[in-house]
């Protein structure tokens, strides 16, 4: 289903280095192996390995943004703040995320799942509480143009200041 809202990806492209490492591993892997044709084997076992850590590690995050997409903030928003406490809890698979769920986010998931609830809270009419959240964003991650933007829009949207 594809959805009209906006979804913002920032691609940390260094990090892609790690994740050609893998992928170059698993060729070289079968290759070793004597495996026919070991860059396709290889490259599958990449995509499966990727698939799987996507899935299995960022899982209240992807809830989260399943329900984000179905247009259904009051649902995500405990599954946003999910994914932050466990990510708060396991801060190594945030920090070495281009290597352990294989992603090339310029963001951390603690600075998304802040960032989406406090999203979510706006969507559904929270004002105080998502400019709350985005300033909890702004104090853990102090070079947040995410947080920094949407700050600005909602103190402006609640001074008057229209165009």
């Amino acid at each position: 289903m594809a959805s009209s809202l906006p979804v913002i990806r920032q691609v940390a492209w260094l990090s892609l280095v790690p994740q050609l490492a893998v992928m170059g591993t698993l060729i070289f892997s079968a290759h070793a192996l004597g495996l026919e044709e070991p860059v396709i084997a290889g490259a599958l076992a990449y995509l499966a390995l990727s698939f799987t850590l996507r899935r299995a590690i960022p899982g209240y995050h992807r809830k989260g943004m399943m329900l984000y997409r179905q247009e259904r903030f009051a649902e995500a928003i405990p599954e946003f703040r999910h994914s932050y406490e466990f990510f708060v809890r396991h801060p190594g698979l945030d920090r070495w995320r281009s290597l352990t769920t294989l992603s090339s986010s310029g963001i951390s998931y603690r600075e998304m799942a802040l960032a989406n609830t406090a999203l979510c809270l706006g969507q559904i009419g929270e004002r105080e509480q998502a400019l709350a959240e985005y300033r909890k964003t702004l104090a853990e991650f102090p070079n947040s143009k995410l947080a920094q933007t949407a700050i600005r829009m909602l103190e402006g949207h609640s001074n008057g200041n229209r165009s």
